[in-house]
């Protein structure tokens, strides 16, 4: 039965605090959500259960369908081939094998139908790339999985606020100059698809943020709202499928009232994406990563080296992670949605 189909949750940095908040999340669901299997070392997740006094029983299976019947009772734990070999809060770069495998093999399960959706605890990314990892992070590598033709969008959000990064991962120089319109209506019609099916928003609001103080004045402070942001929301305007508006003074986009009257708001590089949020709500804000054929959440923090396998880790906004993931899941499943760009 579909209900009863687990997500995947993957291992993230072992360095880190995934473990833990892994061990807290069944804690608070064992009774309530939808089943989730780990890919990690069943041993691992013993010892911090012991070390932090947290009496989570581990249960290792051999296949995601064996999640459902011990869920109730016993953390799942599928185990990975690579060894794990980590010490608290010094991440190394021989344990880049098992970190990948878990994330690989967790698409693998959501591609073939045997988990509802891929949850990833976080990476300690530079670690990644001292053992030769060339994808920028989850999303893009994620993105490789599925596809040559697949283009990942990241899109933050929580109960308060939705925010989409139209350049990610790369230096603010980098990103000013790379900005195009292109980019931002390609970025904006795969958000666009996401809240109708993913949301079930059938006629999203998009807010445009502008990218220089008080949108360029004019053109007085920046031309980058009329020769490239305004271009691009008047050839969104035309596809007639949500509702767009900008270029809005970044300043004055993430107050109260602004919220209230958009769905998501499209930012032009990283930092004006995810400062909002994180001020608003770090707790709850959830990276989801849209454009994907299967679905895959994470929670918007990092790994948190200097607090882990301390006992203080809050499972908070991989809960989140969870439930969202188990929402968006679900929503695939049960509607016909079909996006209308």
């Amino acid at each position: 039965m579909y209900d009863k189909l687990p997500s995947a949750i993957t291992m993230g940095e072992p360095s880190g605090i995934g473990g833990e908040i892994t061990l807290k999340a069944w804690l608070q669901t064992q009774k309530s959500s939808r089943p989730f299997f780990v890919l990690d070392s069943p041993e691992r997740l013993s010892t911090i259960s012991s070390s932090l006094g947290l009496d989570v029983a581990i249960a290792a299976i051999s296949d995601p369908s064996e999640c459902a019947d011990v869920f109730s009772s016993a953390l799942p734990v599928l185990p990975l081939e690579s060894a794990v070999d980590a010490s608290p809060g010094v991440p190394d770069p021989k344990n880049a094998a098992p970190v990948i495998e878990s994330i690989k093999r967790a698409f693998a399960y959501a591609k073939d139908g045997q988990a509802a959706a891929v949850v990833t605890n976080p990476l300690q990314k530079e670690v990644l790339y001292r053992a030769d990892f060339s994808h920028p992070g989850h999303t893009e590598y994620l993105a490789h999985l599925d596809g040559p033709n697949v283009i990942p969008v990241m899109m933050l959000a929580s109960p308060m606020l939705r925010v989409v990064p139209v350049t990610v991962h790369v230096p603010l120089m980098k990103a000013l100059e790379t900005l195009t319109k292109d980019m931002i209506i390609e970025k904006s019609m795969i958000t666009i698809a996401a809240m109708q099916r993913d949301f079930n928003i059938q006629r999203p609001r998009l807010a445009i943020a502008g990218l220089n103080p008080h949108a360029g004045e004019g053109g007085t402070l920046g031309d980058d709202e009329t020769a490239t942001i305004q271009p691009a929301i008047d050839e969104l305007l035309k596809l007639g499928t949500a509702e767009i508006f900008g270029p809005v003074p970044p300043d004055a986009l993430f107050t109260a009232r602004a919220r209230q009257t958009y769905d998501a708001a499209i930012c032009m590089y990283h930092d004006q994406a995810l400062i909002p949020i994180k001020a608003l709500d770090f707790d709850h804000a959830v990276n989801v990563t849209l454009g994907l054929s299967i679905v895959r959440a994470s929670p918007d923090h990092g790994t948190a080296l200097d607090i882990a396998h301390k006992g203080i880790a809050a499972p908070t906004s991989l809960l989140a992670a969870i439930q969202m993931a188990d929402e968006i899941a679900t929503l695939r499943h049960t509607s016909a949605v079909t996006p209308n760009v």
